[in-house]
């Protein structure tokens, strides 16, 4: 087959467990908005997209799937560590890196997102992963950029910090630099400003690996992801009791700021995505893709039907 006509093969994993989620609608937003940007520039070449629900159904993904977003989802990250879905994901991570090393420029790439971060930073052995002494974290929080973070294309738009949605009761601490050396990697981002602990001691962003990116807050999250999880009742009163009702208001009325979780959506994944695909059309002689840019309207726009998971 010539280069120039082999499918684009997107995958996004699920790890939802079946639970419903604003999270899988926001991903396959985002793919939608993505595979469009493709077909302008490469109106003749096939984009397959594939949506895996490995905890559930026991999917796992093609070994030569080019493209990969891997969603968060609830539990521990050791809940079924030694299923078969379980074994296969690890092996599926562990095949990523091993393609990356032998054929960069057409290896598959995947990015993790919470739940399927924490997998790969115990799986990888980069970090310890703990539950959050302070119990849930959630909410619109910052995250902040480190010294190499800031020259990641992807973070480029960010400067030293970013805004994005948190749910999680896992964090990943003690940092394994000797580790993330061996494999290639770099920590991207933590939860605090670097030298303090103020906000917390969580390392919340890392480049794992060649091939493999990944952050624990949820950079997939658009406007309307976030408004139906702050305001759903227990979760706006959970937030409330730990942080207080104006730093609530101050919250719900920053997702209509542009350099936050607004900027985080448009910029974050998509530009993530498009490099990748550019360096399949390094390699495949597509048509490249400019940078995605950031559109308010589209963010703020209601979504044409509400989520749940599918």
């Amino acid at each position: 087959m010539n280069l120039k006509e082999k499918p684009v093969k997107i995958c996004l994993i699920d790890m939802n467990n079946g639970v419903a989620n604003q999270s899988t609608r926001c991903f396959r937003r985002i793919v939608d908005a993505f595979k469009s940007r493709i077909r302008e520039v490469n109106p003749h070449l096939a984009v397959q997209f594939e949506h895996i629900q490995p905890r559930n159904l026991g999917e796992l993904p093609d070994l030569d799937t080019d493209i990969i977003l891997s969603s968060g989802g609830p539990g521990s990250p050791f809940d079924g560590w030694d299923e078969p879905w379980g074994v296969g994901y690890r092996a599926f991570l562990d095949h990523v890196i091993e393609q990356n090393r032998v054929s960069p420029a057409d290896a598959p790439k995947i990015f993790t997102v919470c739940y399927s971060f924490e997998l790969a930073c115990e799986h990888l052995g980069v970090a310890k992963m703990q539950l959050r002494p302070d119990g849930t974290k959630f909410g619109v929080m910052p995250a902040y950029i480190s010294s190499l973070g800031q020259q990641m294309p992807y973070l480029f738009p960010f400067a030293d910090r970013l805004f994005a949605f948190e749910n999680r009761d896992w964090e990943a601490v003690e940092l394994n630099e000797e580790r993330l050396r061996e494999l290639g990697g770099t920590l991207l981002a933590r939860e605090s400003r670097p030298g303090c602990s103020d906000k917390g001691e969580a390392l919340v962003a890392f480049h794992f690996a060649p091939g493999i990116d990944g952050t624990q807050f949820h950079p997939e999250a658009d406007r309307q992801g976030v408004l139906t999880w702050v305001q759903n009742p227990q979760q706006a009163a959970r937030f409330k009791k730990v942080y207080g009702e104006l730093t609530y208001d101050r919250m719900v009325k920053t997702l209509d700021n542009p350099k936050r979780v607004a900027r985080t959506y448009a910029m974050l994944i998509p530009t993530w995505l498009t490099l990748q695909f550019n360096r399949l059309a390094g390699a495949r002689g597509y048509k490249a893709l400019d940078a995605p840019e950031q559109d308010m309207e589209s963010f703020l726009a209601e979504p044409r039907a509400r989520a749940a998971a599918s």
